[in-house]
């Protein structure tokens, strides 16, 4: 696939805060960019497949006060990554924040996975996070600010053997490594780098009676909403969190702990 633009809403100034979200079509990727528009920053959202939903996502990030940006992308290969990124500088001229929610999983026995399926976990939820952090980060050192959040799992530190989700799972807890090491790369400039790790989350790509099921396994007693994990990131992108990074945030209520 190449990066392309499909929509360009609002006339905001090129000097406004300007947010790049991997998976910014749904679920919580769309929260964080609507909350984001409220805030009257620009919001550049990419998507694979969900072209309808990111249009729909652009328009009501505009209707909110921001400015938005749906480009259809592959964030699996570096190649348009760095179409992407580039996209995004000539239409605000920076980046103060990534947010990367792109991170699909599938239920597979570990004897089962192939090699494609493998391949897939890893390039979509580790390898694009990668690919963008390393090419926003430059942008940051030079603005001498910025803010990189990931997604990750509330039980990805434990290392917990998982047999139905150990591609997803392994991508996940190298998601956690990855922040580490940024982190410290990057704090000399002022560009902070976390993780939020969610456990179970009502964010529409679950069966909500497959939901209510897992509500015992939760201390909390309830399924999470998207306030929830959108709440942590805006914590992470806030001045309250300069002091912050390295860190993972867990959004689970009390589950995987």
């Amino acid at each position: 696939m190449t990066a392309e633009s499909e929509s360009t809403h609002g006339k905001g100034e090129s000097m406004q805060k300007t947010a790049l979200i991997a998976g910014g079509a749904k679920g919580i990727g769309r929260e964080v960019g609507l909350r984001l528009g409220e805030r009257s920053w620009a919001v550049a959202l990419c998507y694979r497949k969900s072209r309808a939903e990111a249009e729909a996502t652009a328009l009501a990030i505009e209707e909110r006060g921001g400015r938005a940006l749906a480009v259809h992308a592959d964030v699996s290969t570096p190649e348009v990554c760095a179409a992407l990124v580039r996209k995004v500088l000539d239409w605000q001229g920076r980046i103060d924040a990534l947010i990367h929610c792109a991170g699909p999983y599938h239920r597979v026995d570990v004897l089962e996975e192939t090699p494609t399926g493998w391949r897939e976990m890893f390039a979509n939820n580790l390898d694009s996070f990668f690919y963008l952090a390393r090419l926003v980060a430059p942008v940051m050192v030079k603005q001498e600010s910025g803010r990189i959040v990931a997604f990750s799992m509330a039980n990805a530190d434990r290392l917990m053997a998982q047999t139905q989700l150990t591609a997803h799972y392994l991508a996940k807890v190298g998601v956690l490594g990855l922040v580490r090491s940024l982190a410290k790369a990057l704090a000399k400039h002022e560009i902070t780098v976390n993780a939020v790790s969610p456990g179970f989350i009502d964010s529409g790509s679950v069966d909500p009676a497959e939901l209510h099921g897992l509500v015992k396994a939760i201390p909390a007693g309830r399924i999470g909403s998207l306030a929830d994990a959108v709440n942590a990131v805006l914590y992470f992108l806030s001045d309250e969190a300069s002091y912050v990074t390295g860190t993972s945030l867990h959004v689970s209520g009390g589950w995987g702990i």
